[in-house]
């Protein structure tokens, strides 16, 4: 526990992981009728990364995500998880995914909410890892016994990140996990996905705080005008950018586009 608390930022991304792929997206194009919102979109992660997806609203980020899940269907292209199809069943059985808008169950308490999330992939439950985990990102014990409708929508959010990672999943598909938390939550949520990386888990996210993308992001794909316009290190963008941090970089990716976005 005390480990996972005192890493330093220059300590997050140190840990070595293997070559194989967890993602291969290839040429992947989606249309919702209205024009392409994702058009050829190939990129890799590795097994054992921590990759982060980054852009603006409505640029496609979520229907990206839907389509590495098998939920939505691309119009071309096709999508790889472990070297396999998303419509074989083994693949499903390796992700957990937290989406943006989380709301648990509110008839739940968070334990019966985290043991049902155990439940559904055939995990063993145990209440002592459960209440060590909610230590490690400060939620409260006897929170865990209350109905989750009691909640604050940071401690929704906590809840729904413990229920992902407790899979012992080896991938986790993480779409704005930061959202609801306050200063100290977030840095202990980092702590957990550095743990996570550390274990060889590969962790997939999506999110708009771009400190926290450049601190715990091996590599990063910028996604705009329906195109993969950056695909590298948090340190290439800035380089090639000629700026010192991500927000900039990105804003100096993008700046040329004309294309009006629904946030």
């Amino acid at each position: 526990m005390v480990e996972r608390r005192n890493m330093t930022q220059t300590n997050l991304k140190t840990a070595p992981h293997p070559a194989a792929n967890a993602i291969k997206v290839n040429d992947v194009t989606a249309d919702y009728g209205f024009g392409n919102v994702i058009e050829n979109i190939n990129f890799e992660v590795n097994a054992g990364e921590t990759f982060g997806l980054i852009g603006l609203n409505g640029v496609g980020k979520t229907t990206l995500i839907k389509i590495i899940l098998g939920l939505m269907d691309p119009t071309q292209g096709s999508v790889e998880l472990f070297g396999q199809t998303t419509l074989n069943p083994e693949s499903k059985e390796k992700i957990a995914y937290l989406p943006e808008k989380f709301e648990p169950p509110v008839f739940l308490s968070g334990m019966e909410f985290i043991k049902f999330s155990l439940d559904l992939y055939n995990r063993q439950f145990s209440e002592k890892a459960v209440l060590e985990a909610a230590d490690r990102i400060s939620l409260s014990r006897a929170a865990l016994q209350r109905r989750v409708n009691t909640y604050s929508k940071g401690m929704r959010q906590k809840t729904g990140l413990m229920g992902t990672w407790l899979t012992g999943c080896p991938l986790l598909i993480l779409d704005e996990p930061m959202s609801g938390l306050d200063p100290r939550a977030r840095v202990l949520v980092k702590d957990e996905i550095a743990a996570c990386r550390r274990q060889g888990i590969t962790v997939f996210l999506s999110s708009h705080i771009l400190a926290d993308m450049d601190e715990i992001c091996d590599r990063i794909g910028v996604i705009h005008d329906a195109a993969l316009k950056f695909f590298g290190t948090p340190a290439a963008l800035k380089a090639s950018t000629q700026k010192d941090n991500l927000e900039r970089a990105f804003l100096q990716i993008i700046e040329s586009s004309t294309r009006v976005y629904e946030s």
